[in-house]
């Protein structure tokens, strides 16, 4: 994916195992951030991070959607823990982080952190890729409100 691209079709599971398709963002900003692994610590503090500043995503007409190889179980007991107020994605074939291009990290042992931030009109404005996951929630927030 490249600055510009259009936000891919797609279509899986959520948290409590529904089916999510991509065309319910239509007409919204969408943030969508790749992790390796719930429960891990910096996976967590990232959850954390989004939960926390979620009313600025929802303030900037955003919706937050974060996606991990987990299934739904893991995801639903991830997002009970947490108070996690968005969307959590099931990819355990890995096909929308390939439909992303999203690379792994660690020398290929772990699957990349990355977010996507797309505008109102589906269209990609930010694509960011780092291990440290903080950082992740404020550039995020910055791309969307300078549209």
């Amino acid at each position: 994916m490249q600055l510009g691209d259009k936000i891919p079709d797609f279509e899986l599971e959520n948290q409590y195992a529904e089916r999510f398709n991509s065309s319910s963002l239509e007409g919204k900003a969408a943030v969508i951030y790749f992790y390796p692994k719930d429960f891990t610590p910096g996976c967590t503090a990232e959850a954390c991070e989004f939960r926390d500043k979620y009313e600025d995503f929802k303030d900037a007409g955003a919706e937050v959607i974060g996606v991990s190889s987990d299934d739904t179980d893991s995801h639903a007991k991830f997002s009970k823990k947490h108070n996690l107020p968005f969307i959590m994605l099931s990819d355990s074939q890995g096909e929308l982080r390939k439909l992303f291009d999203v690379k792994s990290s660690l020398l290929g042992l772990l699957p990349g952190r990355e977010t996507f931030v797309f505008d109102k009109t589906g269209k990609l404005i930010m694509r960011y890729n780092s291990i440290k996951s903080k950082n992740h929630i404020i550039k995020a927030l910055k791309a969307l409100n300078h549209t």
